[in-house]
């Protein structure tokens, strides 16, 4: 696996002050962890967008401080973006005991093909995006590859408990989630055919009543008209 490094330097403005790293390309960020005295810094924003289109929240990164002569081991806890424009803003490091288990996220990636896909017409349904899992900074992987090609039959699916992440690695997600799935496409099909019908003889009956409603509108002022005639008859 690559190995991702990042230099960053000690930070001296905090606060508000930190507007004025952001308009020259510097990006404030602290770092922490179980055994680490709390730290802030400032890393170029070029390196830092590079380093985390790469490492996500799953990757180790070697953060070499100022002239320190060993990197300290990290990873991402927390990215922080303008609402709006989505700029970088700030970032936390988490560093890593690597003899200490941590929790993490670990991306799912679908390989393969489904019969029930390929062969009978099913839908393939995407459930979870990735994995919480608890395990060695080591153990932690780019990804977790999930086969589709044992979902042979319409309606069947792969849970969270059929996965298999290997020894050491303690999966926190609900064992009963849907990670993929194959539903068929026909009852989809025909519930739309049935509204569309259903559409169209709501208008076919809505013709010849609208037209009894205009008949009816035309000939209400002349019963008006008698009406008061009958009225006035009678008064006489």
């Amino acid at each position: 696996m690559q190995q991702i490094e990042l230099r960053a330097e000690n930070r001296e403005l905090l606060g508000k002050r930190t507007k004025r790293l952001r308009t020259s390309g510097i990006i404030p960020a602290v770092l922490y962890g179980p055994k680490t005295n709390s730290l802030t810094l400032q890393i170029p924003e070029r390196e830092l967008h590079l380093a985390l289109a790469v490492a996500g929240t799953n990757r180790l990164i070697r953060l070499w401080l100022d002239e320190a002569e060993e990197p300290r081991v990290v990873l991402i806890r927390d990215i922080q973006r303008d609402s709006i424009t989505h700029s970088l803003l700030h970032v936390d490091f988490y560093e890593v005991v690597m003899t200490e288990k941590i929790t993490a996220q670990i991306p799912i990636t679908i390989v393969g093909e489904s019969p029930a896909v390929a062969k009978k017409g099913g839908l393939l349904v995407r459930g979870l995006d990735s994995l919480d899992v608890h395990c060695l900074p080591s153990q932690l992987e780019e990804a977790i590859e999930v086969d589709i090609s044992v979902l042979e039959d319409v309606d069947q699916a792969i849970l969270v408990k059929d996965l298999d992440v290997g020894e050491g690695i303690d999966i926190l997600s609900n064992p009963d989630e849907v990670v993929a799935q194959v539903l068929t496409v026909r009852e989809e099909v025909v519930e739309e055919v049935l509204e569309v019908e259903e559409e169209v003889a709501e208008v076919e009956v809505l013709g010849p009543v609208r037209e009894a409603e205009e008949e009816l509108e035309a000939e209400l002022p002349e019963a008006e008209v008698s009406n008061a005639e009958v009225e006035e008859a009678k008064e006489q």
